[in-house]
């Protein structure tokens, strides 16, 4: 598992990632219960405001506020600005710099830094606060601009601005970000002489600096000062990053000593927390702890996401433990969560990989009665090990399903290892009608080429049809004859 996800999954921000749930116990619409169901990031919520106005209802500057959090909660960054901006641009309220500076947050992230400076620079002088120039110095850090975020840095350090850990903290993820790891505890030991003090990110943040250059020592160095420091309360991401290097490093004792103390450290109802567990001891290897956190995790959180399905899933296939994974699968069904192809499609390919065509095959044709979605990239990979066991018809009738699929996921291209084998003995094999059929569809997907020519040029030889209309068409098609095609035609007068 990548050490960085184990603590956060974008450096620049503190906290856990939120398991949020939105119920709307009353049935009154509210404007919020009109925004949060717009799931699409790129749908617009312009409208929805305005309509809200014209139908006499009142907004909120607090509701407004509310819903932007919850929409950069739930990294619906686009939708969350157009928010911020409508309400500036109404004149609901002044923006003070904690506004400005969620504003300038949110710009960044949806048109980048060039636009959020622009921002910055029209700011008023009173607005220029040290929270809108730290959003700036997350606008640059966030997307990799060094120069540009040492010296706002050096900016903010003359206004007496780089008093705050967060600001540190931004420094040394620059550095991560950019693979300079070695210069995190420099930033670490300026920040603690400059009387800032460092908070549990800070500490996890140069705890990875040490792990990823495999100084285990160093990395101890720090959790040791982090156990000693009386204002923090030790954490469960922190002990599970540590136990993550000790896998990597193949100390197992130290590793589970670590994970131990990450459980210790775990909040009941955080299935985050459990997900990462689980993912560690799968790593070992470990079958009975994965089945304990997952049993805990289920009586702990009372309802599970897909998201735990995943995490779940993924470890038992990993462990080879399908029979496992088979009666999770059937938790996920009579959960209620809503349908999502890619937890049936961890067992699928896991079986496949396995070289369980049959089963995979079974549980694609299972889904599909049931009415439920498949890709075509699942149904291509179990025609692909079909014809790696020489089982071409079957390989065939996984194809054509898949082909039919193309529509929905325009995306998709077939294997062509796979569309040559297949053409090649239909063309030696096949009737007219199902090389004619075969060809059909993937045409749909991909642009004609000999291959098909020559199947359906030896499919109406071998059943003795004339074939001048087909070599008109290749013609048409702007495909020239060669030495297989010639000796194809030479099949005739055999």
């Amino acid at each position: 598992m990548n050490s960085t996800k184990l603590f956060t999954k974008s450096l620049t921000q503190n906290g856990l990632i939120s398991r949020f749930y939105y119920t709307n116990r009353v049935n009154k619409a509210t404007l919020y219960s009109r925004i949060s169901p717009l799931g699409s990031h790129d749908k617009s919520v312009e409208v929805e405001l305005e309509d809200w106005l014209k139908n006499g209802n009142n907004i909120r500057v607090a509701e407004l506020q509310r819903i932007i959090h919850d929409l950069r909660k739930r990294k619906r960054f686009t939708q969350a600005l157009e928010v911020s901006e409508w309400m500036n641009k109404k004149g609901l309220c002044a923006f003070s710099p904690s506004e400005h500076a969620v504003q300038l947050d949110l710009i960044g992230k949806v048109r980048g830094f060039l636009s959020a400076e622009s921002y910055f620079d029209r700011l008023k002088d009173q607005d220029k606060t040290e929270k809108t120039y730290g959003a700036l110095l997350n606008c640059y850090v966030r997307q990799r601009q060094t120069d540009k975020s040492l010296s706002h840095l050096q900016k903010m350090k003359e206004l007496g601005f780089a008093s705050s850990t967060l600001t540190y903290n931004d420094i040394m993820c620059l550095y991560t970000n950019i693979g300079k790891h070695e210069k995190v505890p420099d930033v670490m030991r300026e920040m603690k002489e400059n009387k800032v003090s460092p908070d549990n990110f800070s500490y996890r943040i140069c705890i990875n600096s040490y792990g990823v250059r495999s100084d285990l020592e160093g990395m101890e160095r720090i959790v040791t000062e982090m156990e000693s420091q009386p204002y923090i309360n030790m954490d469960w991401n922190t002990y599970a990053v540590v136990a993550n290097f000790y896998i990597k490093a193949g100390l197992t004792e130290k590793a589970i000593d670590a994970l131990k103390k990450s459980e210790q450290k775990l909040d009941n109802k955080d299935g985050t927390g459990y997900n990462h567990l689980i993912s560690l001891y799968t790593s070992l290897g470990d079958k009975v702890e994965v089945l304990r956190l997952w049993s805990l995790e289920k009586d702990a959180c009372k309802r599970y996401i897909n998201k735990d399905f995943i995490t779940m899933l993924q470890s038992l296939v990993k462990l080879d433990e399908f029979e496992e994974a088979e009666k999770v699968l059937k938790e996920w069904e009579s959960s209620g969560n809503f349908y999502d192809f890619r937890i049936p499609n961890i067992v699928i390919i896991g079986y496949e990989k396995k070289g369980l065509h049959e089963k995979a095959e079974a549980m694609l044709e299972n889904l599909m009665k049931k009415g439920k979605a498949t890709t075509p990239n699942s149904w291509g990979v179990v025609a692909t090990g079909y014809l790696d066991k020489g089982q071409v018809k079957k390989a065939l009738g996984c194809m054509k399903v898949a082909l039919s699929l193309t529509v929905k996921n325009k995306g998709w291209k077939p294997n062509i290892r796979v569309i040559t084998s297949i053409l090649d003995w239909l063309g030696d094999e096949g009737s007219i009608h199902n090389v004619e059929d075969f060809v059909m569809s993937l045409r749909r997907t991909i642009p004609v080429d000999r291959k098909m020519y020559h199947a359906l040029l030896k499919a109406n030889i071998r059943d003795g049809k004339r074939v001048d209309k087909l070599l008109d068409l290749m013609k048409a098609d702007k495909i020239d004859e060669d030495e297989e095609t010639k000796t194809i035609l030479a099949m005739k007068s055999s």
